[in-house]
């Protein structure tokens, strides 16, 4: 076969970008993923700017993340001035978190990514052939929407997270009117997890790393220091990331690549990725449904993506009915009142798991509190080089199968959109 198979604009993806493949002699000679997002300078924005106005800024990098980075952000700036907040602050972070992941999830999995296996070009047919899949989709990314609102102060942009705490906090009535509503939301993750699971994905391993956030024991999203590099067994403090992790230049991309600074390889950070290192502690029912669907460590193939966001859904919601229900209960210590802090120069770098994976903010404040220096690391900042040595090791795999070049086409679509990419936020 000999063949350039060109994709303009990737379909349902956030943000733009392109992918070229060159087959010539049925060999494949060249892949390339294409960022074609202009640099938005987050980094910059922020510099010279108050500490009390950087998570406001940052958040608007991503309009399903912004949760990730406003506590990413105030975990930065609370390291250099010593703040230690309450556990009950950080059950509260936690469901902000965890409703970015209810609605990323939710959104990814049923518009984006099921009409790549249902045979369509979009998910309006899907709404017309089962209108009540559609229906109980949108209702699980309205409740991601209602959890976020009602914790941060609006769905997008959280404006009650603030240095120290939360400026304002819910009822505990209506804490337990959301447990109610998460619990009555999982059997509809559950059916998530094996409809996604039933779908034929080709049968491929990741060529790189897997990255995620490392508890001993819990499923860390937001309130761990430690990451690991499975493979590369190297575990580090967010702190040090400059050492495990090296972003390089590539011509054909307006976002930074990355990869393990000690072995060259690239790496995945996702869903994917957090359950290969975290899957003991997954909640119960998360866990016997990933085990149902054989979702277990090691899982290597980067379109079971899909399916460790479904299971991850079942998590989040079981997690989140039952910190509301402590939360009603005040059973943590602590108010989530803001901290009393002083202001003072310093570095300090904050860290959480977005939906779709690992992101760090690097903050270096003056006496003032004002950023002398940025520096932000996305999940999808970290996913595009390993993308594109997956996406060759696909079209290899497509090739020696005898696949058309229609098919390669489409099959390395589907595995972008594995991915979950946020092309406009790796080039932040």
């Amino acid at each position: 076969m000999r063949a350039a198979i060109n994709v303009d604009h990737i379909a349902r993806i956030e943000g733009h970008g392109n992918v070229h493949v060159v087959i010539e002699d049925n060999e494949v000679k060249t892949v390339q993923m294409e960022v074609v997002e202009p640099a938005r300078l987050f980094e910059s924005m922020v510099r010279g700017r108050s500490f009390t106005e950087v998570s406001y800024i940052s958040s608007r990098i991503c309009g399903i993340c912004s949760a990730s980075h406003t506590v990413t952000d105030l975990l930065a700036i609370e390291r250099i001035f010593g703040v230690n907040v309450t556990d009950r602050t950080n059950a509260i972070r936690e469901l902000l978190v965890y409703g970015s992941y209810l609605q990323n999830h939710g959104t990814h999995l049923y518009v984006l990514a099921a009409p790549d296996f249902l045979g369509q070009k979009s998910v309006f047919p899907v709404e017309e052939i089962n209108p009540e899949l559609f229906d109980s989709a949108l209702a699980l990314k309205q409740l991601g929407n209602e959890l976020c609102t009602a914790v941060g102060g609006r769905s997008i942009h959280p404006i009650t997270a603030v240095v120290g705490g939360f400026t304002h906090e819910i009822t505990a009535d209506e804490y337990l009117a959301f447990a109610e509503r998460m619990e009555a939301m999982i059997p509809f993750a559950l059916a998530t997890v094996d409809l996604f699971n039933s779908f034929e994905v080709p049968d491929m391993q990741s060529a790189g790393d897997v990255l995620a956030m490392y508890a001993s024991d819990k499923y860390a999203v937001c309130d761990s220091r430690v990451a690991k590099f499975i493979d590369a067994d190297i575990a580090f403090d967010a702190d040090e990331w400059t050492d495990a992790i090296e972003e390089f230049k590539v011509p054909h991309s307006g976002a930074l690549f990355a990869r393990v600074r000690s072995t060259a390889r690239p790496y995945m950070t996702s869903a994917l990725a957090r359950i290969n290192l975290s899957w003991p502690h997954l909640s119960k029912q998360a866990k016997v449904a990933a085990a149902k669907a054989g979702l277990r460590p090691p899982e290597r193939n980067p379109f079971r993506n899909n399916v460790a966001q479904a299971v991850e859904l079942v998590d989040a919601l079981e997690r989140c009915a039952i910190l509301c229900r402590r939360l009603a209960a005040d059973e943590f210590e602590g108010s989530s009142a803001p901290a009393k802090f002083e202001v003072r120069a310093g570095r300090g770098v904050g860290y959480t798991e977005a939906p779709r994976g690992v992101v760090l903010h690097e903050l270096e404040l003056d006496d003032a509190g004002k950023v002398v220096h940025a520096s932000i690391i996305t999940p999808t900042s970290q996913n595009v080089a390993n993308m594109e040595v997956d996406m060759r090791q696909l079209a290899e795999l497509l090739l020696a199968q005898g696949a058309d070049e229609p098919t390669i086409k489409l099959e390395v679509e589907k595995l972008v959109r594995a991915y979950d990419p946020c092309l406009s936020c790796s080039v932040h």
